[in-house]
């Protein structure tokens, strides 16, 4: 035989050299297998934080129909020259303002104890800002309603213009918005800030008429003044809704978009 050669394998070496492959091919395997629960202990699961997160929601979702239920009722007693109606708006923002302090220390608290991952820091971040948001809304609804106190021993003056008008859009885009911050849906957030012009043109609007009335009759510049700081506080609202919109867009894109230029 040439030295060069070498003896074909027997079958029964051929079997031994296979084995011994697929022996320390499972080896590999097994290691690896046995490193997964390693890489697992590095990112646990955290149901404490996606209950936190969900308890927030909830609770700015609660806080909004609040802040709602305040447009529509200060527009209510202003129609109705209802002056007790009027102060218990006022008295109820107490309630929303206290929501506002509980989600933002809850918030806080996740933060601290959770770690939240930059995706969920953001959301919890965001909701803060919202929370801000709706409490200021509360408050602009309050003092909506401190001038129906005034105004309610009065005639209205040409039905008080466009300001219910105004009020029920506010409450219609605050809703709407929500609806957006539920589904973190960047188009309809879009289209809610987009309507916030509508409540720009009947401020204005108001502003002329109401303007054209104090010339027109020194007696009614009182009741003139009190309808123009209604008609304001409410346009401030449908700013405050577009901010939450711009909210909305982040969470979705995380990008920060001006909605309202």
């Amino acid at each position: 035989m040439n030295e060069n050669e070498r003896p074909t394998p027997t079958h029964e070496a051929l079997t031994r050299q296979i084995s011994q492959i697929m022996d320390q091919a499972e080896s590999e395997l097994i290691n690896v297998v046995d490193a997964v629960p390693a890489v697992a202990e590095i990112h646990p699961p955290r149901p404490g934080l996606d209950s936190e997160m969900a308890e927030i929601k909830n609770s700015v979702l609660r806080m909004g129909s609040l802040v709602e239920d305040a447009i529509r009722a200060a527009i209510v007693a202003l129609v109705e020259h209802d002056s007790g109606a009027a102060t218990a708006v006022i008295v109820n923002d107490r309630r929303i303002n206290e929501m506002q302090r509980d989600i933002s220390t809850l918030i806080t608290r996740t933060i601290a104890t959770q770690s939240p991952v930059a995706r969920d820091l953001r959301f919890l971040l965001s909701l803060d800002h919202v929370s801000y948001e709706l409490e200021r809304m509360g408050d602009h609804a309050g003092s909506v309603a401190k001038q129906v106190r005034k105004l309610a021993p009065e005639p209205p003056l040409k039905r008080y213009v466009d300001v219910p008008a105004m009020g029920e859009l506010a409450a219609q885009l605050v809703n709407g918005i929500l609806r957006a911050l539920v589904d973190v849906d960047q188009q309809q957030a879009r289209e809610v800030a987009a309507r916030d012009d509508e409540i720009d043109a009947l401020y204005h609007q108001t502003f002329s008429e109401v303007v054209d009335l104090m010339r027109a009759d020194p007696g009614n510049v009182e009741r003139g003044t009190r309808i123009l700081f209604a008609a304001h506080y409410i346009e401030r609202i449908g700013d405050r809704v577009t901010n939450i919109a711009e909210d909305v867009v982040f969470l979705a894109s995380g990008e920060i978009e001006d909605l309202n230029p």
